[in-house]
């Protein structure tokens, strides 16, 4: 084989990914206040038509694909989180999933993640669930804490989303 040159092999460029139907998966949600207020009279319909694809990954949670507004979900986040934080996570992107439909851009440009309107539209409704369960403000600015926001933009996104935020820590004074 000459040096430099790529063996004679085949790679696929273009593979085609297979879902599996949400309900398969996520059972009771079509008959959820929260999830009906998100659709209206086409919960049952949009539930049936949403598709989820599953990935192995210890990091990444769920979010929802900008190409065709399928869910997408870590089944390591499946078996390891919080069964609550995946239920908020779950009520939270399905707002993504109607936001898609209408044409909304997910990740609109000129915004810090705390600031984007699709992001503050689906923590809202998030947080009003959590609020039906009974959580606290504390244990909601829990919740809305991410690893890709740091202390200020977490504080700005429990500001936009109306979840107070607990006293700043204080720092310990130099001599």
């Amino acid at each position: 084989m000459a040096k430099g040159r790529l063996p004679d092999v085949q790679i696929p460029k273009d593979i085609r990914l297979r879902y599996d139907r949400f309900l398969s998966h996520f059972k009771g949600f079509e008959d959820l206040p929260a999830v009906r207020a998100i659709f209206g009279s086409k919960t049952k319909t949009a539930l049936r038509r949403l598709r989820v694809e599953f990935f192995s990954s210890k990091w990444g949670y769920m979010g929802v694909s900008d190409e065709d507004g399928h869910l997408v979900v870590s089944t390591h986040y499946l078996r390891t989180g919080k069964r609550r934080d995946i239920y908020l996570d779950v009520i939270h992107e399905l707002v993504h999933v109607r936001q898609f439909r209408e044409g909304k851009e997910l990740f609109p440009e000129g915004f810090n993640y705390p600031d984007a309107p699709t992001e503050i539209e689906a923590y809202k409704v998030c947080i009003a669930e959590g609020r039906r369960l009974g959580m606290t403000d504390r244990e909601l600015f829990k919740y809305l804490k991410v690893e890709w926001m740091d202390e200020g933009e977490l504080r700005r996104l429990a500001r936009n989303v109306g979840v107070k935020a607990p006293p700043k820590p204080r720092g310990r004074r130099k001599r």
